[in-house]
């Protein structure tokens, strides 16, 4: 009688080799997690007047002012600086974050385009 559906002897190779990827992926964002949350980003603003440093964990770790920004009679023009080069930073991170997770899943995104 032959048998129908299934695998004689456990998981075929197929499986197994692809189980085996998928926890050498794991792996790997693990790894790149933990990179990320030590990498610190610093942007800038203004020429340089104004930086901004986070970190891997989105926190603001440092801000970092020039004498001639801090001006009393304009504080609108050193809110946006700030803003700016804080945004910034956060775009240079999350492009960072998105590189680090393109080359362990080969680009396809997700679980190496795994449907769930």
């Amino acid at each position: 009688m032959a048998k129908r559906g299934g695998f004689p002897g456990g998981m075929p190779g197929n499986m197994n080799n692809l189980m085996k990827q998928a926890q050498k992926m794991q792996r790997q964002m693990e790894e790149a997690q933990k990179e990320l949350e030590e990498k610190e980003i610093t942007a800038a603003a203004g020429g340089g007047a104004v930086e901004v440093t986070v970190s891997g964990k989105r926190e603001i770790t440092k801000v970092k002012l020039s004498e001639e920004v801090v001006d009393p009679d304009d504080i609108e023009m050193l809110e946006d600086l700030i803003m700016a080069a804080t945004n910034e930073a956060l775009r240079q991170l999350e492009e960072f974050s998105s590189d680090s997770m393109s080359k362990i899943t080969g680009g396809m995104g997700g679980l190496g385009g795994l449907p769930f």
